[in-house]
């Protein structure tokens, strides 16, 4: 099973990917999680990307492509199976990675976009607080209270991230439209989305989640 999770920040995307990666034995590929390795192992891939990125530069796409080939043709020969999380996040890396897979005759069974309103998603994200002592972090819908204590370690010493602040966060939103919204509509020509309502709780979102993959 070939697999694309899809969402905006906030979605819960990550976490359904962390479920399905247990329930079915699939591995996640998340591209920070490939770079160190690649690097790690001191490879030539690993060696390029690394001069990208300690002059803070953005790895260039042929490069991750080229990570996700080796991988991804090992998996194919193993028969493991994968969920790509975080990557392509742009139509021309969608692109680049669907001629990659052609060459490995390894086509994406389905991209899973797990859709929620955009105010929903302000609100969850703005109602998330974070401890400075076990870094949980718990979220207040209705507003933090003054006595809110963590839920994890009973910490009183809580703060808002400015990743979980509203106007980062909208900031955010304005990459997502601009970057990530066309892969939709590609992944839709290309008959290979479906769309999952994530306003529901997590158990919910999996259901329908599994719905899909049984259909596939």
């Amino acid at each position: 099973m070939r697999l694309l999770f899809l969402g905006a920040p906030g979605s819960g995307k990550g976490t359904q990917a962390d479920i399905f990666k247990e329930k079915m034995k699939l591995v996640k590929l998340s591209t920070g999680d490939l770079l160190r390795s690649e690097i790690q192992k001191d490879s030539p891939l690993g060696k390029e990307a690394k001069g990208y990125m300690n002059q803070g530069k953005l790895v260039p796409d042929e490069i991750m492509i080229g990570i996700l080939e080796n991988i991804i043709a090992e998996f194919e020969k193993n028969g493991t199976g994968y969920i790509l999380d975080g990557f392509p996040r742009t139509l021309p890396q969608a692109e680049a990675l669907e001629k990659m897979l052609n060459r490995l005759h390894a086509p994406l069974d389905a991209a899973l976009l797990i859709d929620v309103p955009e105010e929903e998603l302000l609100h969850r994200l703005t109602s998330r607080w974070t401890c400075r002592n076990c870094s949980a972090t718990p979220s207040f819908p209705g507003g933090k209270p003054d006595n809110a204590v963590c839920p994890v370690c009973g910490s009183h010493d809580l703060y808002q991230r400015d990743d979980d602040k509203r106007e980062t966060i909208l900031k955010r939103f304005d990459v997502y439209h601009e970057n990530t919204r066309p892969l939709i509509d590609y992944y839709e020509k290309n008959g290979l989305l479906a769309r999952i309502s994530g306003e529901g709780d997590i158990d919910d979102i999996s259901r329908q989640i599994e719905a899909v993959i049984k259909s596939l």
